[in-house]
């Protein structure tokens, strides 16, 4: 849930492109997750920018804008799983109170590719990946292209069924910081490409060539 191994896989995929001046993100298709979306969200920011919270709707009341302040912050995904136990018992006192935790980005430091970044998203985007969109999207970190995501942004947590499966249970609706809800209502693109199907069969991808096309355009503006 923490996704440890998710976080350092990421990073180390961002590592090994070297230095680079913008970046494409592919969240197509991607319906979600855990909490190692926060890396991403991480790498598009140099500092600590609070992200959202999961809160049961009937929980919410018209003070949350200064209630949230007060909230626990969760921001930093460990290394290791050793460091698992320890972060446990930090958080236990809101897990038990069923107080909200806020995520906020790590703080891990300045990239070149910032500020020049394409998310690629379509009608399979969903959850965590959505989370990443609208974090992008609140903050104007990124420019979106692409379809309309899906519109399903809730926090659930989910049990073992047998035979490889798991039943996934909504707990709480979740809240960008600045108080947007995603839960059924998709987040549009800045830029609207459809998906073809039959430009697939011949290898071609318009909302990829799009996104090219796009990070070209704001090297262009940065150099001039």
């Amino acid at each position: 849930m923490v996704g440890v191994e998710v976080a350092n896989d990421v990073l180390r995929a961002i590592d090994g492109l070297g230095k680079i001046d913008s970046l494409v993100i592919d969240l197509r298709g991607n319906t979600g997750g855990g909490i190692g979306a926060l890396r991403v969200m991480s790498l598009l920011t140099p500092g600590r920018i609070p992200v959202g919270f999961a809160l049961d709707r009937r929980r919410a009341t018209s003070n949350l804008d200064s209630e949230k302040q007060q909230f626990r912050r969760f921001n930093a995904i460990p290394a290791s799983k050793k460091a698992l136990w320890p972060l446990a018992l930090k958080f236990a006192p809101a897990i038990l109170a069923k107080t909200p935790i806020v995520l906020e980005t790590e703080g891990l430091g300045r990239r070149e590719f910032q500020g020049n970044v394409i998310l690629l998203v379509d009608r399979h985007t969903a959850s965590a990946a959505e989370m990443i969109v609208a974090f992008a999207r609140e903050n104007k970190l990124a420019r979106i292209v692409g379809e309309k995501t899906a519109g399903r942004l809730l926090s659930a947590t989910s049990v073992k069924v047998g035979h490889g499966f798991r039943l996934a249970l909504p707990t709480g609706e979740y809240y960008t910081w600045a108080g947007s809800i995603f839960e059924g209502t998709p987040i549009e693109p800045d830029d609207l490409i459809e998906f073809d199907w039959r430009a697939t069969r011949t290898n071609g991808d318009r909302q990829l060539e799009c996104a090219i096309e796009s990070v070209g355009d704001r090297n262009q503006q940065r150099a001039s």
